[in-house]
């Protein structure tokens, strides 16, 4: 074979080695993310939801602890509210119960019953004046210097915030929907005791 040829053949082997060359070093067309599936989206949802709910849980307890450091008086007739709030307040914020287990009326109005690893407020005896470890805000909430005055503004908050689980049961699962009327219902109960149920 003449020298012609072998200039042919390498002239062929280098274009084809530069063809492949190009072809690899083409960078792969990128995909998109995958859109989030019909499940994916319940499960954000649903957890916005209890995180929402868990919120304003906590907001009414730390309404419950600044009334009771303004005013230590009422210590005897908050301290069980504040508890069974704050039961309900973890609870909430769990969003989830054992499996067939129902929520225990409390004493005070039903709802779940208080659990060991609630916070629980200061005993009178220990001071229960001093600022407690549950209030998270940075400012406690104002409170008027007539205790009549902070029972009706603390009697409001709870049933605002009872307002607020019964609209949003009608969004949630259906455990998380009866753990939320549960927790409604006692707090209306609560807001009662705070009102009507002192007089007399």
């Amino acid at each position: 074979m003449g020298r012609a040829g072998t200039v042919g053949r390498r002239a062929l082997l280098l274009a084809g080695a530069a063809t492949l060359g190009g072809c690899t070093t083409t960078p792969p067309r990128e995909r998109g993310p995958e859109p989030p599936t019909a499940a994916e989206r319940a499960a954000r949802a649903e957890a916005e939801l209890r995180r929402r709910s868990a919120a304003a849980g906590r907001a009414l307890l730390e309404r419950y602890d600044a009334v009771l450091t303004a005013h230590p008086s009422l210590a005897a007739r908050l301290t069980p509210l504040r508890t069974s709030a704050a039961a309900h307040a973890a609870a909430l914020g769990e969003g989830t119960a054992a499996p067939g287990a129902r929520p225990t009326p409390s004493p005070t109005g039903g709802g779940p019953a208080p659990s060991s690893a609630a916070p629980s407020p200061a005993s009178p005896s220990a001071g229960a004046s001093a600022p407690r470890a549950a209030a998270a805000s940075p400012t406690p909430p104002a409170v008027p210097a007539d205790p009549a005055a902070a029972l009706r503004e603390l009697a409001a908050e709870v049933r605002r915030t009872s307002d607020i689980h019964t609209a949003t049961l009608l969004d949630a699962p259906p455990e998380y929907a009866r753990l939320l009327a549960s927790v409604a219902a006692a707090g209306a109960a609560h807001a009662y005791l705070l009102t009507e149920g002192g007089r007399g």
